[in-house]
């Protein structure tokens, strides 16, 4: 027996203290006395060690892609099997299924509904530890393949430490004809210039040569025959990069056509991983100058100058940048994932970015409403009053059956439709256009119907677009040739400057485009342009048609495979066509003297621009150039966004309306010193950031010099922020563990595919990472070593390879100690209502009389002394007298005399 408590057995003294001293408490009354000891014992928390009788058997079910159907036909013998064995009705079976997540198994045989596209074996183990009792033995039996998505080392500690073996059963079906890429390994990072090895590993259920293609971002590098031995074959090549920035290898692997061999699991087939090529501090150029001017000057001033074109950039680009620098590039031709992650790279990442004017930028560029337009220093909505031509808009709206299909629950909670989303863009840019604009929409499937006839705005914006969110998808497919006749047909009549027609239309479902090519040629005649957005993507049926639709018709073209974004696509083209706001006159410019903010050196301004686009600053930006017209409109503003740094110059710096500036003999000073504040402060040295990818797993290790950062670090504890792609992506907080001075690390379980980007902000400054991919088909991989490391989770665990369940129900040796204070408290109850009584009653125990300490009176007893013997009495003489004769005494009986001897002394 142990005592939690033991302190408490001081209490008895006390007690016995009191009740000597305050008689009236009557503690040395029995009952009362045996109450002091229960509650001193009680209080001492009283343990007796016994063994445990019972236990909890955590069952885990693999439910991912790989086993589903296995343990669905296996689960019907399974349960009963374990059930029958089980040794008594104490014992308790817990089922989970587990996949992506984990969840309990349906008493109902609900199925699973979670992902199966990984098996997250440590999520799973994680789980059922934190709920099992720690008071009762439990054991962890899993059916599964053995190929986790994920390491185990976390969940082998944590059974470790409760004492819970873990058992396995494996479920395999034995596949003949099935080859997957298991690995592809290369360095996470490397040197500009630097050589580096890049090894595919290829498995097989069969020994074969198979077809290995390695790709670098789209460029093939080379294709070559991978011969397979004991089911494994492995190809190495090398490669060099000069260009700082995160670059994608893929490697994909295929059965050779006419060799016989097919493959069960063509899933498997590819991997993907990003490398990034380290450099010195690099600016990304995006411009569609042969020869842009802004690349001479900074390259000439040893800025290390990465200069690309819209249609190359992917956020791998931003790897390494310090300041991206946008020079007259429309919108629609950046890529949506570059343009979404440009804002995490500011704010988070701290990086700088410039926008430069011209007529393919700001509002003109579409730039209106885009990703990045909050990040600018400058408004580009425009007033009514400010705008130079009116506009007549004609939207063809594509109302085929494909339209009918949902895409989901709305902001109301209401099921949204395809064609609720191209209604909402069509009203979207109604509500973009002046009160001067002109306005028609028809809806067409077989045959075109007016929805809205050709309308002058005015006022009635709201009416105008209820119209169009009525339009209902009807059936059938597109005829493309109609739709754009009847809007040709009521813009021919528009007397306005601008003409303008937005067909939107399915790209996997767009027919009879009839004689499409001579009417997109009269409508060019007379000045009308054509803008297409096709719902899909570049690769889909019809999309060379739509391509061709806005090449000949000098629109625009777009794509995208996301219904969410028609709205938004909708915008920037009306914002292009109607509120095209670049400036063409020359206009003088104005200091405002803020320009300190950006540099200490004075500049000596050009008095002039050829042209501009028309904006209006920010409420937190600071404008250091004004221009001298009506509107004193921003030409150089700049401002802070998070970490990072935004600009926007509103003169072009290269290409039409751009000759004065680069006349300017300022221009190099004033692009090289904003570059330099737009790349905001180097790094304190002393601090370094590390990260490892292990199948779904993400770890970062910030490694930093504890006597240069300890104290920065305590007052400004580093901030980790992620923010993975996909619709609707946000960035978000990720806490730290502190490993050891100088040492803090996070893991993260990532999703398949994702591709993840992020930074570690500590003060002003931040260590970014990324994009890093998580492999694709890692559900399909079957590595070798996920098997293995389970087999070693389950030796150190003292587990092992269950083949007979019957024996699942091995209990681990368990001791417990309990708890006596229940049944000291039940005992205490049951003399304290005899108490009670007894002194209701008024029966009395017993009770020892108290010990006293008084002075008592010294009692002394009395001496025997012996009777004398009786003599004979002397009578006296008298002569005259005859003498007296007395009767004879008989001698008194000694058991007599002492009796009166006795009460005598008791009366005294």
């Amino acid at each position: 027996m142990t005592f939690g408590s033991p302190e408490w057995f001081l209490i008895i003294p006390v007690c016995l203290f009191a009740g000597w001293f305050w008689k009236s408490l009557r503690l040395w009354s029995p009952l009362r006395l045996i109450l002091v000891l229960l509650a001193a014992f009680g209080l001492a928390d009283p343990k007796v060690n016994v063994t445990e009788d019972a236990m909890d058997l955590w069952v885990l079910l693999d439910r991912s892609e790989s086993t589903e159907d296995l343990v669905d036909k296996g689960l019907l013998e399974w349960e009963p099997l374990l059930e029958k064995a089980k040794p008594s009705r104490r014992d308790k079976m817990h089922l989970f299924d587990y996949g992506g997540e984990i969840v309990e198994h349906g008493s109902d045989g609900a199925s699973y509904t979670g992902s199966r596209k990984l098996t997250r074996t440590g999520l799973a183990i994680s789980h059922v530890t934190a709920l099992a009792n720690e008071k009762r033995p439990s054991r962890v039996l899993i059916f599964t393949d053995g190929f986790a998505t994920e390491p185990l080392h976390e969940a082998v500690e944590e059974l470790q430490a409760r004492g819970i073996p873990l058992d396995f059963r494996l479920v395999r079906e034995e596949t003949l004809n099935d080859f997957r890429l298991s690995r592809i390994e290369l360095p996470e990072r490397v040197q500009a210039g630097e050589p580096f090895l890049i090894a595919a590993t290829v498995r097989g259920s069969t020994d074969a040569d198979v077809k290995l293609i390695l790709r670098r971002g789209k460029q093939t590098l080379t294709e070559t025959t991978v011969k397979l031995v004991n089911g494994v074959g492995r190809a190495e090549f090398t490669d060099r990069l000069t260009r700082s920035g995160s670059f994608q290898y893929e490697a994909e692997v295929s059965v050779i056509s006419g060799s016989g061999l097919s493959d069960a699991h063509p899933g498997n087939n590819r991997a993907a991983r990003w490398i990034e090529i380290a450099g010195g501090p690099r600016v990304l150029l995006v411009s569609k100058y042969t020869d842009d001017p802004v690349a001479k000057v900074l390259s000439s001033l040893d800025f290390t100058v990465d200069v690309a074109t819209p249609q190359e950039l992917n956020p791998g680009r931003l790897s390494g940048a310090r300041a991206v620098i946008f020079n007259n590039v429309p919108a629609y031709e950046v890529p949506l994932p570059f343009m979404n992650a440009l804002d995490f790279f500011v704010r988070e990442q701290a990086g700088g970015f410039l926008m430069a004017g011209g007529k393919q930028s700001f509002g003109s560029g579409g730039y209106f409403q885009s990703a990045i337009d909050t990040l600018l220093p400058v408004s580009m909505e425009l007033k009514n009053e400010h705008r130079k031509l009116a506009v007549a808009l004609a939207i063809v709206l594509d109302r085929s059956g494909s339209m009918s299909v949902s895409v989901g629950p709305g902001a109301g909670g209401m099921d949204l439709k395809k064609m609720d989303l191209a209604n909402a863009g069509a009203a979207e840019a109604i509500g973009l256009l002046g009160v001067q604009d002109y306005i028609c929409v028809h809806a067409v499937d077989s045959q075109p119907e007016e929805v809205v006839p050709l309308t002058q705005v005015k006022g009635n914006h709201a009416a105008l677009q209820a119209r169009v969110r009525k339009v209902q998808s009807m059936g059938g497919g597109i005829f493309v040739y109609e739709g754009l006749k009847a809007a040709w047909d009521e813009l021919k009549n528009a007397q306005v400057g601008t003409r303008h027609v937005i067909l939107f239309t399915d790209a996997n479902d767009t027919e009879e485009p009839g004689d499409y090519k001579n009417l997109l040629e009269e409508m060019k005649k007379e000045g009308c342009t054509v803008s297409v957005i096709g719902l899909g993507t570049p690769a889909d049926v019809d999309a060379k048609l739509i391509e061709d639709i806005g090449k000949r018709g000098e629109g625009r073209v777009f794509f995208t495979d996301r219904p969410v974004d028609i709205p938004k696509i909708f915008a920037q083209e009306t914002v292009t066509i109607a509120r095209s706001a670049f400036l063409e006159d020359p206009v003088g410019a104005q200091p405002t003297g803020r320009w300190a903010e950006v540099s200490p050196k004075l500049l000596e301004w050009l008095p002039q621009v050829d042209g501009y686009n028309l904006s209006y600053a920010r409420e937190d930006a600071t404008t250091s150039l004004v221009s001298k017209d009506e509107y004193v409109a921003p030409l150089v503003a700049h401002a802070r966004r998070g970490l990072g740094r935004s600009a926007a110059v509103s003169f072009p710096l290269g290409g039409e309306f751009s000759q004065g500036i680069r006349d300017w003999q300022g221009y190099g000073d004033f692009v090289q010193t904003m570059t330099r504040w737009l790349m905001g402060m180097d790094l304190p040295p002393g601090i370094g950031l590390k990260h490892r990818l292990d199948g779904t797993r993400l770890t970062l290790d910030l490694l930093y010099d504890p006597e240069l950062w300890s104290t920065k670090l305590t007052a400004a504890p580093p901030l980790l922020r992620m923010m993975e792609s996909g619709p609707g992506a946000k960035p978000y907080d990720v806490p730290w563990k502190r490993i050891a001075p100088g040492h803090f690390s996070v893991t993260r379980d990532l999703d398949e595919g994702a591709v993840v980007r992020g930074a570690i902000q500590v003060g002003e400054h931040a260590l970014p990472f990324g994009p890093l991919t998580v492999g694709s088909s890692v559900e399909w991989a079957f590595e070798p070593e996920r098997l293995a490391e389970l087999r070693t989770v389950s030796s150190l665990t003292g587990g092992r390879e269950l083949l007979d369940l019957s024996k699942a129900w091995l209990r681990p040796p368990s001791r417990q100690d309990v708890s006596l204070r229940l049944w000291i408290a039940l005992a205490m109850l049951v003399f304290l209502i005899a108490e009670a009584l007894l002194t209701r009653t008024g029966w009395k125990l017993p009770i020892p009389a108290l010990p006293s300490f008084e002075k008592r009176e010294k009692i002394v007893k009395p001496k025997k002394v012996k009777a004398p013997k009786p003599e004979a009495p002397v009578m006296p003489t008298v002569p005259d007298e005859k003498p007296i004769v007395t009767a004879k005494q008989e001698p008194a009986d000694e058991s007599e005399r002492r009796s009166r001897y006795q009460r005598a002394k008791d009366k005294r």
